[in-house]
């Protein structure tokens, strides 16, 4: 579901701010507004940005190699970081300088109508786009809330578009704004304000994307409720009596790396634990599917080797903390 519908949301949000970029840049060629300038050259990031989420899905998909034993899939993850800082750098950074230089210098609007034209068709071609993405998420998401989606996610398309449309539409709600106000007055200074405006949002929605998508390139564990299905599909009471310690890892959105020590009975002959495992990894593929890695380390469970600490990644005091 992630990656249909992200692809959905990124071809529609593709078309939507291509369409938008080419009517901004006409509309500040005519009017000389800073707000348009400010839009034209955020469409036209966005456009890259959707161009390079499409790129990094197409590259996960790559087989595993010799060299790449996991495969490729969280390539998705670095064309997502990549994007938070086009945003970041080309989009808001751009924006500030635009809007400094037109409340320094201002003037009028040339034209005014071109820009106010263009914003009103940008904002119902934006909302088709949102809309779009929307409904993809809300397929997604579950019973989450949304910030918890955006923190929760795995396949970072969805999300991404989500907070590039959200804030593309208040950045158009702003730019309309600033130019609607200097039309209105004659002072170039709004148009300005509008442009600073639009430039603070983009770096406040890029630094949302950088803290995610780098959590999710260091590497997330699974959520809390599919490592107590894998639990749960670990554990037979017969052959598996208890899981000593377990670890998940993201290889991709749809890749889940399983490494656990499991305790199996004394008495049983090597045969009966090769085929405790066998068993045990069946379960757990057929109750979390994305799981396709899974290394598993047969032990006797030992309550003093517990108390001990027989796991080496546990954090001292208590369980590792589950990530977000």
């Amino acid at each position: 579901m992630s990656t249909e519908g992200g692809t959905k949301a990124l071809v529609a949000a593709l078309a939507a701010n291509l369409g938008i970029a080419v009517g901004k840049f006409v509309a500040f060629a005519f009017s000389g507004s800073s707000s348009m300038l400010a839009e034209g050259v955020h469409s036209l990031a966005d456009s890259g940005n959707q161009v390079l989420l499409l790129v990094g899905g197409k590259r996960s998909q790559r087989a595993a190699t010799a060299e790449h034993p996991f495969g490729y899939g969280r390539e998705r993850y670095i064309y997502a970081f990549l994007v938070s800082i086009v945003l970041f750098s080309v989009g808001g950074m751009f924006a500030l300088y635009e809007g400094y230089e037109k409340i320094a210098h201002p003037h009028e609007l040339d034209n005014w109508y071109w820009p106010i034209g263009v914003l009103v068709l940008a904002i119902g071609l934006e909302a088709w786009s949102f809309h779009t993405a929307y409904g993809e998420a809300v397929k997604d998401k579950g019973g989450h809330g949304w910030p918890a989606y955006i923190r929760r996610a795995k396949a970072p398309e969805l999300p991404v578009v989500l907070l590039e449309d959200t804030g593309a539409l208040i950045g158009l709600v702003l730019a309309l704004f600033g130019v609607g106000l200097t039309a209105i007055t004659g002072d170039g200074v709004w148009d300005g304000i509008g442009t600073l405006s639009i430039g603070v949002l983009l770096i406040a929605i890029a630094i949302v994307l950088v803290l995610e998508t780098r959590s999710l390139l260091i590497g997330e564990s699974a959520h809390e409720e599919v490592v107590a299905e894998i639990r749960d599909a670990l554990v037979d009471h017969d052959s598996v009596t208890r899981v000593i310690h377990m670890r998940t890892l993201h290889l991709g959105p749809e890749e889940l790396l399983v490494a656990a020590k499991i305790a199996v009975n004394a008495e049983d002959t090597a045969a009966q634990v090769a085929q405790a495992i066998d068993n045990a990894e069946t379960r757990v593929r057929r109750a979390v599917p994305i799981a396709r890695a899974i290394y598993l380390e047969p032990d006797v469970y030992s309550a003093e080797k517990e108390a001990q600490g027989d796991d080496p990644y546990a954090t001292p005091g208590g369980p590792a903390p589950a990530a977000h």
